[in-house]
């Protein structure tokens, strides 16, 4: 997870290097471990497709310049109304290990048609927690740029310590 600070200045970065006619405004930059997803405002007298194929080869330019700077893939999308469209994006691998009662919630939403897998319905499971659970998860990103900002002011530990 990176700080507000950072993601900013990586928000900037992409404000910057975007051609003024590819979005109509930047709507988020949003970056994890392995990706970065740039969404903005499509044009109204333009669809989405359109959009996509009119900015593909400008999209794919500062894609690259991104990855090679930042070492993670760059998605592309776009809000048109109240609709967000990503184009090509990572779907990540995740490990986990879980107990008999666990197992049985994603067992139970694979039973019931909500999902065709247990991985399926742990994506549903975490879609839907981040869904209902959204003022709560910005809370605790920003209680850790708090713990971040607090750590940086105190003493260097590995100065002091080869003193």
């Amino acid at each position: 997870m990176i700080t507000a600070e950072q993601s900013e200045k990586l928000r900037a970065w992409f404000a910057e290097r975007l051609p003024v006619d590819v979005y109509e405004s930047l709507v988020s930059v949003t970056v994890d471990r392995e990706e970065i997803t740039v969404v903005g405002k499509v044009p109204a007298s333009e669809s989405v497709k359109e959009f996509r194929e009119r900015t593909r080869e400008q999209r794919m330019e500062v894609a690259r310049e991104a990855e090679e700077l930042y070492r993670r893939k760059v998605a592309w999308g776009v809000r048109s109304g109240e609709e967000t469209v990503l184009f090509t994006h990572l779907a990540v691998p995740v490990m986990t290990r879980l107990r008999q009662s666990e197992r049985q919630v994603l067992d139970t939403l694979v039973a019931g048609g909500v999902a065709r897998s247990r991985a399926d319905a742990l994506a549903w499971c975490v879609r839907l927690v981040g869904d209902n659970a959204d003022a709560w998860l910005t809370e605790l990103r920003d209680s850790l740029d708090k713990v971040r900002q607090v750590r940086a002011q105190g003493p260097d530990l590995q100065k002091s310590g080869s003193e």
